[in-house]
């Protein structure tokens, strides 16, 4: 099923200079009170609606993540598909990136990338590379879709392996080469690599200076937005800035909407200010 190309996309907002992806992460218990209606999933769908709906004009993506979605059971992932189809109904020009870590050997990885690309129709996911390139190679062979990997990771204590000496260099760096190098023949891998190490950002950006990489972390993790954006850009654009609970979560009080799109609007202004 090939109905639009992330690529082609994520490069369109580019050149309006648009970087700032939106996480669909819906908590119940964080949800304001006035989007709970019902159910799980009559409340998670009225409170995505509502930042797609403030959003649609200023974001670059969305980033559902598929946690907050699983842990509800059938009504989360009805939410989950529901969202993704409204997503797309309303924004039709902002790519979907389903944050779900996904990898494992071939037969299983068929099952995954059905399940991402033609059950839930995103556009790209997020993967692990612990078990080699060659293990993902069901999600790259599918051209039109995003594939990024994760390098180096947001959280602290990413570190203890990310950061071990592989031949004189950090095992991130070596991944990244290595994906850049030998796996991303048919141009659609990108890597992941949180905003809380900006040194790291800028690391990757010099051995991989025109893959994608998605930035995560700037907002309630406490990352470098603008170390980030300058670390990570390339002449086309190259970078997306994920954020999530700093702008869906900025207010739990009626004007939730309003302040939503407001803080998408100062993230997206700190952004250009760094390009």
């Amino acid at each position: 099923m090939t109905d639009r190309d992330f690529w082609e996309l994520v490069r369109a907002k580019w050149r309006e200079n648009k970087f700032l992806c939106v996480g669909l992460d819906p908590d119940f218990e964080k949800i304001p009170e006035g989007a709970r209606v019902g159910g799980v999933r009559e409340s998670f769908m009225t409170f995505n609606r509502a930042i797609i709906d403030e959003t649609k004009d200023i974001v670059c993506a969305y980033k559902p993540n598929s946690a907050f979605y699983e842990a509800h059971g059938d009504e989360g992932w009805q939410a989950l598909r529901e969202t993704i189809m409204y997503a797309r109904e309303q924004a039709p020009d902002v790519p979907i990136i389903f944050d779900a870590k996904r990898a494992d050997i071939g037969n299983t990885n068929n099952g995954y990338v059905a399940a991402a690309f033609d059950n839930l129709r995103a556009d790209a996911i997020t993967v692990h590379p612990y078990m080699g390139g060659e293990s993902l190679k069901e999600f790259f062979a599918r051209k039109e879709k995003g594939v990024f990997v994760m390098c180096r990771n947001s959280n602290h204590g990413a570190g203890e392996f990310q950061d071990l000496d592989v031949n004189g260099e950090p095992f991130y760096v070596y991944l990244a080469r290595a994906f850049a190098q030998k796996w991303n023949k048919n141009g659609n891998c990108g890597l992941v690599v949180g905003a809380t190490f900006p040194e790291e950002v800028r690391h990757v950006r010099e051995v991989v200076p025109q893959m994608p990489i998605l930035i995560p972390g700037t907002g309630a993790q406490g990352g470098d937005l603008a170390s980030s954006v300058k670390n990570g850009k390339n002449a086309e654009g190259g970078f997306i800035l994920s954020t999530s609970r700093a702008i869906i979560y900025a207010s739990a009080e009626g004007d939730y909407r309003d302040v939503i799109r407001a803080k998408a609007k100062e993230f997206d202004a700190a952004i250009r200010a760094g390009l």
